[in-house]
């Protein structure tokens, strides 16, 4: 029999002991710690003064959470298992550098019951020797699983924790000539990355390291794998399924609508399934009580909760938001979320969150993370007078950021009008934090805040856009608390950007329902009230019905006059609208005489360079115009364009419409060429101001095509059009007036190049929308049918319509 193998008191790390024939050898470990396997056929090993054998492989350490029910194969599993294919690292985001994978994701989304997917599968293949979950909330957490895992594979002493991690982490290290060990470390809800300083797994051509966490530092090396929400089939896959395993049997289109109003957010549909099957109600049924803002989101989660869940979805971002608190600037993260919870879970601009009123909100309201109150010692004047010091734009970015490194908000400067997202379910869960008096504040300064960042003339319309629907969550979410205690401007220039936007459908239901509203709460009386109707009547006429928005302006002045007296700034408004909208009825005469007479009290009220003395000058120069005075008109406008420029500023937006009246005059005065010349001047100076695609810019594309016309250019004004009519399609829609109008400019041109038979089939396709969208008592229908006739006509067609 050979001599026994002796180890006194040495750390044998890595390799494999073997011992030989039956019968014979064996080996000592005596006061020693041996790490890894032992093998062989003999008799015994003797451990004298060693502190434990160290385990057989393969072995697991920890416990993997069960499966969750229904699980859905989702493309991250995929990507999770390629990325870790060859002993790399992720980290289901996930201080030290990491080396491998980052899997990112907000809390609810299923990043640990993927990782639970992935390791459980390797171990049941075969992949793994070792294997190690640890919930690794914190540094102790971590410490603390790792000497669990020294402990039972290395035989480590269980009283001398900090010694048996170390120890574990090196033997993790891989060694030349040593037996590789295929493990696996999983690092689960890693709350801050800092805590795991020193206390990342090495990276190995053996071993993965998986690690989940809200987190999305900088500091997290690695390819990032984004967790993010389920498709609409996954959504619809997991409801069918996790309710068919309790014969509960829903519409198809409920339970779509329902994983909408969830955001799919995975948490939320399994709260939501297990709470139909215990409250035994419908899906319909339960989309009402989430609509109902009465409701609190926790109110919606069943009693127990499933797969093994500890949290809420209510309370699944909470630790979350006190954690983005802590980090620079710190006490502005929960504030900066709570006005975000107002707004488009799609797309806020970044202008409206780093606005001043946003700053403000910032500034009252920064958390005691982030205050530095006097010392107690300081004198009670010097307390008491110590403000806040003021939120700046730069530390708002900073909350913001702090925000998306917890994966609350999706922010990406890149795209200022929808740079920062919010799933929906987040948005409620900070609103129902809320008592009543804090919600109807915030709303209000929210609304505070998307007016202080809506320009007064929208050039650019992606923001325009972005900016309305901003403005629809917050009066979906907050309607009650925009009216009190009077009716919000952001409602109206809300309605008023979509009639600019083309939108004249939309707007004219807005303030059909702004209208109605107002009267309901506030009473028909009211300002606010006359004020709706106001830009109610104006939709009405720019929707093509010229007689119903003079009707509708006699009864509202009529109203004006009883409620605010003949010389309050908005009787004369509404003279001035009811003017306008006589002549544009084909009374211009009539237009004059009450311009005429609204000028002299303007003049008397206002005085003479007062910007609404100003427009009723140029109205009253424009209906002159057309009633006969084209002399007179173009006169008059060129001493309004002289005042408007002395008072405004030329690229004031007044002082460019009345040089559009000044070229418009110019050629109905016989100087076609000189209508031309004029309105490219202009046009340059409108793109430059107020963009190329604001209704004034189209507008003025529009005479100027008609001008080239007229001067002799039949087949220039037709290609003009033809550009003009795509854009136009593309801003304000096929069916708006201005729209048809194009249609029309441009069928007459092509005719007039010598197209009749194009012109008469234009016309036609033309009458049919304009009955369609108009009717056939309106006045641009019927002129359409006289044109169809010419054309037809022209073209030695006989008349068909």
């Amino acid at each position: 029999m050979l001599d026994p193998t002796v180890f006194e008191g040495a750390l044998v790390a890595g390799g494999e002991a073997r011992y030989g024939a039956e019968g014979g050898d064996h080996v000592d470990f005596r006061g020693g710690l041996f790490i890894g396997p032992v093998t062989g056929k003999g008799d015994h090993h003797h451990y004298y003064g060693a502190r434990r054998p160290a385990a057989v492989w393969p072995h697991q350490v920890g416990v993997i959470p069960p499966r969750a029910g229904c699980f859905q194969t989702r493309a991250e599993v995929v990507r999770l298992r390629e990325a870790l294919t060859g002993g790399q690292a992720a980290v289901l985001v996930g201080q030290d550098t990491v080396h491998g994978q980052v899997l990112a994701g907000m809390g609810g989304v299923g990043k640990t019951q993927l990782a639970a997917d992935y390791a459980r599968t390797a171990w049941q293949a075969g992949e793994l020797d070792v294997l190690v979950w640890i919930t690794a909330s914190n540094a102790t957490a971590a410490a603390s699983g790792y000497a669990q895992a020294a402990v039972e594979i290395l035989g480590a002493d269980p009283a001398d924790r900090e010694t048996a991690a170390r120890a574990f982490l090196a033997w993790l290290e891989p060694k030349a000539n040593a037996t590789p060990c295929r493990w696996l470390v999983v690092l689960d809800d890693v709350t801050d990355p800092a805590d795991l300083n020193g206390l990342w797994p090495p990276a190995g051509p053996h071993g993965r390291t998986l690690v989940t966490t809200r987190r999305q530092d900088a500091a997290l090396a690695g390819r990032l794998i984004k967790v993010g929400l389920f498709t609409e089939a996954e959504s619809l896959a997991y409801l069918t399924s996790a309710l068919g395993a309790r014969d509960r049997r829903e519409p198809g289109e409920q339970l779509t609508a329902l994983a909408r109003d969830l955001g799919h957010l995975p948490l939320a549909l399994s709260q939501a399934a297990a709470y139909l099957i215990d409250a035994g109600i419908s899906a319909a049924a339960y989309r009402a009580l989430l609509a109902d803002r009465a409701t609190l989101l926790a109110d919606a989660a069943p009693e127990v909760l499933p797969d093994g869940q500890t949290q809420s979805t209510a309370a699944a971002w909470s630790l979350s938001v006190d954690r983005a608190d802590t980090l620079r600037p710190a006490g502005l993260a929960r504030p900066m979320l709570q006005l975000a919870a107002f707004l488009s879970p799609n797309g806020i601009p970044e202008t409206v969150l780093t606005s001043t009123p946003a700053l403000a909100h910032l500034t009252r309201h920064r958390t005691e993370n982030g205050s530095q109150p006097s010392p107690q010692n300081a004198p009670r004047s010097e307390q008491q007078d110590k403000t806040p010091a003021r939120v700046s734009a730069g530390e708002a970015v900073g909350a913001l950021r702090a925000l998306a490194r917890l994966s609350l908000i999706d922010h990406a400067p890149a795209t200022p009008h929808q740079a920062i997202r919010v799933h929906q379910l987040i948005q409620r869960s900070v609103r129902d934090t809320l008592t009543p008096d804090q919600h109807d504040q915030l709303a209000r300064t929210t609304a505070d805040a998307l007016t202080s960042a809506w320009p007064a003339i929208e050039r650019d319309t992606e923001l325009a856009q972005a900016l309305r629907a901003n403005a629809t969550t917050l009066t979906r979410t907050a309607e009650d608390a925009l009216y009190q205690p009077y009716t919000h401007r952001v409602l109206y220039w809300a309605g008023s950007s979509l009639g600019d936007a083309g939108q004249v459908t939309a707007a004219t239901a807005h303030f059909h329902h702004l209208t109605e509203t107002n009267s309901h709460r506030l009473g028909p009386d009211h300002p606010d009230t006359l004020t709706a109707r106001s830009y109610l009547a104006r939709l009405r006429g720019e929707a093509g019905d010229a007689a119903g928005a003079a009707a509708a302006l006699e009864e509202l002045l009529a109203d004006w006059l009883r409620v605010q007296g003949e010389d309050h700034p908005d009787t004369l408004t509404t003279r001035h609208e009811l003017a306008h909208w006589r002549g544009e009825m084909g009374d211009a005469a009539g237009a004059v005489a009450a311009y005429e007479q609204l000028l002299a009290d303007q003049l008397r009220m206002l005085g003479e360079d007062h910007p609404h003395t100003l427009a009723a000058r140029h109205d009253l120069a424009h209906w002159r115009g057309e009633a006969g005075d084209e002399a007179g008109a173009a006169a008059a406008l060129e001493q309004v364009l002289a005042d408007r420029v002395q008072v405004l500023g030329e690229d004031h937006p007044d002082t460019l419409t009345t040089r559009h009246e000044v070229a418009h005059w110019r050629g109905e005065m016989g100087d076609a060429a000189g209508a031309v010349a004029a309105f490219e001047q202009l046009l340059a100076d409108q793109v430059r101001v107020l963009g190329e695609d604001h209704p004034n810019t189209l507008a003025a594309r529009s005479n100027l095509a008609r001008w080239r016309g007229i001067s002799g250019d039949a087949a220039g004004a037709a290609a003009a059009y033809e550009q003009l009519l795509a854009d136009q399609v593309r801003v304000l829609g096929e069916d708006h007036p201005h729209t048809l109008a194009a249609r029309s400019n441009l069928a007459r041109w092509r005719g007039e190049a010598g197209d009749a038979a194009g012109a008469a089939a234009a016309f036609e396709q033309l009458l049919a929308d304009q009955l369609r969208v108009l009717g056939e008592d309106n006045a641009h229908t019927r002129a359409t049918g006289i044109l169809l006739h010419y054309w037809q006509w022209k073209a030695g067609e006989t008349p068909r319509a």
